[in-house]
C-alpha cells in the first residue's frame, strides 16, 4: 500500500468520527445553554458561561452557532421536535398520522395532545424568552416574533384541514378559526392553567382540545 492510500484510508476513517465528535459538541452546546436560560434566564446568561458548562471554548460556540439568539433558536428548534434528527415537525410519522384522521373532533382532540407535548418540552423556556422579551430584550423579542409565525403557520394547517373535513362553524373563515386555536394552544394560556392553576398536562389537553371543538366546529 502506497503512503497516498494510507493517508486516503486515515481520512476516510476519521471523517465519521470527526462528525460524530462534532455533533456530540453541538449537544454539550445546546444542553448546557438550555439548562442555564432556564436557571439564570436568557439575558444574564453569557456565551463564555455556557461555553464553560459545556467543556468548549467561547469562540467554538460561535463558530457552530454564529451567534447567541441563532443558539438559543437551536435549543428552541431541539426542544420543539423532541430530538435533534433534522426532520421538521410536520414530516414526522405521528403529526402525518394525526392528519390523516377523517373526524374533526378526533383530530382537533389529537392536536391538543400534540399542544401539551410540544409544551411539556418547551412550555419553561417559552417562559423565560417571554419575559425577557417583555422585558424589552430585543433578541428575544424578535424569537417570540419568529416563534408565533411559525406556530400561526401551524394552526393554520390545522384550520386548513378541519375546513377540509367540512367541519367549520358555519360562518366561521379559515383565518379566523386559525386565529382561535392559535389563542388557545398558546404559553400563556398553558401557564395560566398549568402553572397558576396548578392543572396536570391531562386536565390541560383534555380542555384543550374541547375548547379548540366547541371554539371552531359546527354542529
Amino acid at each position: 500500500m502506497s503512503w497516498s492510500q494510507v493517508k486516503s484510508s486515515d481520512r476516510s476513517y476519521s471523517s465519521p468520527v470527526r462528525a460524530e465528535q462534532a455533533e456530540l459538541t453541538k449537544r454539550r452546546i445546546t444542553d448546557a445553554a438550555y439548562e442555564l436560560f432556564l436557571e439564570r434566564g436568557y439575558p444574564a446568561t453569557t456565551v463564555a458561561e455556557i461555553a464553560k458548562a459545556a467543556g468548549v471554548t467561547g469562540q467554538t460556540v460561535y463558530n457552530t452557532f454564529g451567534s447567541k439568539p441563532a443558539l438559543l433558536k437551536r435549543v428552541y428548534d431541539i426542544r420543539l421536535v423532541g430530538d435533534e434528527a433534522p426532520i421538521p415537525l410536520a414530516q414526522r410519522p405521528d403529526f402525518i398520522a394525526m392528519y390523516q384522521q377523517e373526524d374533526p373532533v378526533r383530530f382537533l382532540e389529537g392536536y391538543a395532545q400534540l399542544g401539551r407535548e410540544l409544551m411539556d418540552r418547551l412550555g419553561p423556556l417559552l417562559l423565560v424568552v417571554l419575559a425577557g422579551a417583555q422585558a424589552g430584550d430585543s433578541d428575544l423579542a424578535a424569537h417570540i416574533d419568529t416563534t408565533n409565525g411559525e406556530r400561526l403557520i401551524g394552526t393554520g394547517m390545522a384550520a386548513n384541514r378541519v375546513n377540509a373535513l367540512n367541519a367549520l362553524r358555519p360562518g366561521l373563515t379559515v383565518e379566523r378559526a386559525r386565529d382561535l386555536i392559535w389563542t388557545l394552544n398558546s404559553v400563556e394560556v398553558w401557564h395560566l392553567l398549568t402553572g397558576l392553576r396548578g392543572w396536570s398536562s391531562d386536565e390541560y389537553a383534555e380542555w384543550l382540545g374541547k375548547a379548540m371543538c366547541g371554539a371552531v366546529l359546527g354542529r
